[in-house]
């Protein structure tokens, strides 16, 4: 069978349309719709149904989808492995981070990286749960706030990110400042919106103070930490934000001093085919080393 024909029926199955298969191709609709009927008119099967809300498997088509996963990640593997066979590191890794970390800490520290090694190059993608799956290599390693809970990964802790409430000068002037959890009552909050999200923990603001009762009613929620830490200097409200961001802002103050946030423990996850990456060893070593540098400078532990 034509693997170009392979391809386009296996995007097509992974994305459950035409239109979102030729984007992930670069290619057209159509052309991905002249591939699809050509491989069903030589095997002499239907592979999908075609309805309203987009691409359904047939019977056969479940059966040529296993077999096309095993070669879409037999292929993705074989590419990863061919880049790593140079004697330096070099060409295209994939990363994924979370929102927040990954434009607020990372990419500002990329700089660093891309002069120790000019012949490699980065393919960023910002993500707040786990839409890029590391054993399929749809990203070949990732930056997470919580452990990996399968055993083909390895991960290393980089740090433990710690949060706390925060509010500006501006909101504090016009609402006065919290002495007591129970004085949030009275208070705006920011929360975290994502109910879904590994990281819907920093609602603390919501729920500090009222362990048995419901809890707070928010003001403002949002699916973005960043967004979160906008609005917090915008004077919309109080908000519980990592400290590495608040650091990059002097627009902030901390409220109620003796009641610490969740902390996350950061990890460097990748899958165990690629424990020999030079890639994959070089941005590790890269992101423990600033890290590093970064507890030094901070104070922190």
């Amino acid at each position: 069978m034509d693997w170009d024909k392979l391809k386009s029926f296996h995007a097509a199955a992974e994305a459950g349309s035409l239109t979102a298969a030729g984007e992930r191709l670069g290619i057209s609709q159509s052309a991905v719709s002249r591939q699809i009927a050509a491989l069903e008119e030589q095997l002499g099967v239907s592979l999908f149904q075609r309805h309203a809300r987009g691409l359904v498997l047939t019977d056969s088509g479940h059966t040529l989808h296993r077999s096309t996963v095993e070669m879409a990640s037999a292929a993705q593997g074989a590419t990863a492995a061919l880049k790593d066979q140079q004697d330096v590191p070099q060409g295209e890794l994939t990363v994924t981070a979370p929102v927040a970390f990954g434009s607020n800490w990372l990419i500002p520290r990329l700089g660093v990286f891309a002069s120790q090694h000019e012949d490699m190059r980065i393919n960023l993608l910002l993500d707040d749960g786990e839409n890029y799956d590391l054993l399929k290599l749809e990203a070949e390693c990732a930056i997470r706030l919580w452990a990996a809970d399968k055993a083909d990964l390895i991960q290393r802790k980089l740090a433990t990110v710690g949060t706390n409430l925060y509010a500006s000068p501006d909101y504090l002037a016009k609402h006065g400042v919290p002495m007591t959890p129970q004085d949030l009552d009275n208070h705006r909050i920011i929360a975290y919106g994502d109910t879904n999200s590994p990281i819907n923990a920093m609602s603390f603001a919501e729920r500090v103070g009222r362990d048995d009762i419901r809890p707070r009613h928010a003001a403002l929620t949002v699916n973005n930490v960043s967004a979160m830490l906008r609005a917090t200097e915008a004077g919309l409200g109080i908000a519980d934000l990592p400290d590495y961001m608040v650091g990059t802002t002097r627009n902030l103050e901390r409220v109620l001093i003796d009641y610490t946030g969740p902390s996350f423990d950061l990890y460097f996850i990748y899958p165990s085919d690629l424990k020999r990456s030079k890639r994959v060893s070089a941005f590790r070593d890269f992101l423990t080393q600033e890290v590093d540098a970064f507890r030094r400078s901070s104070g922190r532990t």
